[in-house]
């Protein structure tokens, strides 16, 4: 094992295990689906699981369910009142978020939209004070700024995967995906609408303040 690994491996044993919910659910989708890799995990999942309890936000956007381990972790911050818009582009798995939904007995706080987040996010009557962006990588800056334009200053964007498996920071110029996410990170990094930090955590993880 290399000290990187070694590193991980560590931190992950001394973090609170996830709830037996959600360690059904990343059963399910290891069963159900061909990618279950696209799943944030329970070290992320985790993490994203802080990052809202700390927020305390009254609205969430999420932008690429998947099967909804992130959202179910997003919610944990959410108030009684609170709502948490999630947008995924495959049909198929909308009977499988909406059944972990209400066994978490989230049902009322989750709002599943399926379609393509482009046509969705411009008529969402919100402001949401906390986003997360994980759908198509090529994607990503139609997302950012159609997110951007609903998130209340102050509010916070965090965007996944913008490292692809180290290729991003590797300078891997034949892989399609890393050279996009390699244009969209710098753009960030120099809009001045924002401030943002790129953590090494998992495949990379973007979070953004809105000034």
């Amino acid at each position: 094992m290399n000290p990187t690994d070694r590193i991980f491996d560590y931190c992950a044993r001394h973090t609170t295990a996830p709830a037996e919910l959600l360690a059904e659910l990343e059963r399910e989708t290891h069963l159900r689906t061909l990618a279950p890799q696209m799943l944030s995990g329970p070290y992320q999942g985790t993490l994203l699981r802080f990052i809202s309890r700390m927020i305390a936000p009254r609205r969430i956007l999420e932008i690429g369910t998947f099967t909804g381990y992130a959202t179910l972790c997003l919610s944990a911050g959410l108030p009684e009142d609170g709502l948490l818009h999630t947008i995924e582009i495959n049909d198929e798995l909308g009977g499988l978020i909406l059944k972990f939904a209400e066994k978490a007995g989230l049902s009322h706080k989750i709002r599943l939209h399926l379609g393509d987040a482009a046509d969705i996010i411009p008529v969402l009557d919100e402001q949401f004070d906390l986003v997360f962006i994980d759908a198509g990588k090529l994607d990503y800056p139609a997302h950012y700024e159609l997110a951007l334009g609903k998130t209340r200053q102050g509010g916070f964007l965090v965007i996944d995967n913008v490292l692809w498996d180290g290729k991003v920071a590797g300078g891997d110029e034949k892989d399609e995906t890393a050279r996009a996410l390699r244009t969209f990170n710098d753009f960030v990094q120099n809009d001045r609408r924002v401030e943002n930090i790129l953590l090494p955590i998992r495949d990379g993880l973007m979070l953004v303040y809105k000034l």
